[in-house]
């Protein structure tokens, strides 16, 4: 008899070619919304909206650093960003040459830089918000505000869930140099 509590038999769980019905559903309903919320002509038209030019990579750094008081190490953005530091240092030489970020030195350690959101770059991060949070609000025209709670809060613990994953499965970098410049 299948459980009907909401949970699925562990075999079933691991087994990703086994139908899920409101599992496999919910994947191809996710694959969709990110595949049209990364599209670059959706980021281009957002940014335009908002009166900024900036790639998708360096409003998700600036949005990484934004979500953790504004400052970060080279090497703790790139874990957060799940891409190589390296990318990461270019990303601020950009972002730093249009005045979005500024390098200063880390007072725990000399060798090392942090990277500090300038005011411009809060205020581009603003301006995103607002024409997003507008793009947001009229495709859910229509929508019960409860349903609108509940789907985020759905939504938030999904994402905590695969962050605890992530958390687990460990560094996905070996490589954790960091340039001092």
């Amino acid at each position: 008899m299948p459980d009907t509590a909401g949970s699925a038999a562990p075999d079933a769980i691991l087994d990703a070619t086994a139908p899920q019905g409101a599992v496999a559903e919910l994947e191809m309903t996710l694959a969709s919304l990110a595949y049209l919320l990364t599209r670059a002509r959706a980021h281009d038209e957002r940014i335009s909206r908002a009166g900024v030019s900036a790639r998708r990579s360096d409003v998700h750094l600036l949005l990484a650093l934004d979500a953790h008081d504004g400052v970060g190490r080279v090497g703790d953005l790139a874990d957060r960003l799940m891409v190589e530091p390296s990318h990461v240092t270019r990303q601020i030489a950009r972002l730093q040459s249009q005045g979005l970020v500024e390098r200063t030195a880390d007072p725990l350690d000399g060798r090392a830089r942090r990277v500090a959101i300038t005011a411009a770059g809060t205020s581009l991060l603003t301006r995103l918000r607002h024409a997003n949070r507008a793009a947001i609000q009229r495709a859910l025209a229509g929508f019960d505000e409860a349903d609108i709670a509940t789907a985020a809060a759905v939504l938030q613990r999904l994402m905590d869930g695969y962050a605890r994953q992530v958390d687990a499965a460990g560094p996905q970098f070996t490589d954790r140099s960091e340039p001092a410049g």
